[in-house]
Order: C-alpha cells, then structure tokens, then sequence
C-alpha cells in the first residue's frame, strides 16, 4: 500500500470518528455499505474516485484535502489584511478546516447591516471596542473582552458601536461560506 493510500485512510477514519460518525452513520450519508467503508479504512478495498467522491461529500470536505500532502512542517498562520464589504478581515485559520477563525475589524455604520439567517453557529470575541449585536428583535451590546455565541438561524446582524471595533470570529464551515459570499454578517 502506497504512503498515499495510507494517509487517505486515515484521514477518511479521523474525519468519520472525529464528527462522531458510525460506519452505519456515514453509510447512510454517503450510499455506500458499512462493510465497504471499513473495508477501505482498513485496507482490504481499493480506493476508488467511485468511493472517494460519496465519501468526501458525506464527511463534508473535499478530495483535494483528502489528497493533499502533509504540509505540516509550517504550522504558523502568517494573516493579511483583506477588505471585503467595508471591513478588513484576517483569516487565522487554513481553508481546508471544518472550522473558520478570522479577526475583524468593524466600522460604525449609521444602519446597521441587514440580518440574515444560515445555517451554522457563531462566535465572536470583543478584542477592542463596543459591538452591536442585533439578534432578531434583541438588540445586545457585547464590550470589549466578552464574547457571543448563537444559531445562526436566528436572523443576525453586527455593527461597531461608537468607534471601531475588532473581534475575533469563529464560525462552522456553513458559516464561513455564507460569510465569506456575503461579507462578515
């Protein structure tokens, strides 16, 4: 068995058992019977793009991070600064997570953004500042030094509160693509 071979079973086992996931449990997401899945994980089957695909989607990542070598040597996050919808937003994690964090820094805006709702759950952190949290018909003023946390299927919005503010945010990967396609909510 190849390194490669080796490092896509693991990781394919690490994904399912590290999202809580029986062998029935991502069967069932992916199409595919629990004995080939262990199978595969246990090297007694041929990995296959017929398998590799279902099984990528249902543990919800992609083949190229199934594939990819490891990179670990460089473990340090070297952020830039990038504006996107009226604020600059650092990324402090790599995109092939299933978890995002990103420093933000927010301006104060005469209206504040419209809410929305995703799937996902949020999180921030108050590292300068005053934010203004609108969480359906709650308004919430978070200082600095606290931090919030809520399903994001409650319509949300933020917006700094009297001067600029920066946080720290965390988000699930539903979060982060609705964030990074709409702009920081």
């Amino acid at each position: 068995m190849s390194e490669i071979e080796q490092t896509v079973r693991t990781r394919l086992r690490g994904l399912r058992t590290a999202q809580g996931l029986s062998l029935d449990d991502l069967a069932a997401r992916s199409h595919l019977s629990p004995s080939t899945i262990s199978r595969i994980e246990t090297g007694k089957r041929a990995i296959s793009l017929d398998v590799l695909l279902p099984l990528a989607r249902a543990l919800r990542t992609d083949v190229e991070t199934l594939l990819a070598e490891d990179e670990d040597e460089d473990v340090v996050i070297r952020p830039t600064a990038t504006l996107e919808a009226g604020r600059t937003t650092w990324m402090l994690t790599k995109a092939t997570g299933t978890t995002t964090a990103m420093k933000v820094r927010v301006e104060p805006d005469a209206r504040p953004p419209e809410q929305r709702v995703h799937p996902g759950h949020d999180w921030f952190f108050v590292l300068e500042g005053r934010v203004q949290l609108l969480l359906g018909e709650r308004t919430i003023i978070v200082e600095t030094g606290e931090a919030a946390e809520f399903e994001t299927m409650t319509p949300h919005s933020f917006t700094a509160l009297g001067g600029p503010a920066e946080v720290i945010m965390i988000f699930d990967r539903d979060g982060h693509r609705v964030h990074r396609n709409d702009g920081v909510q």
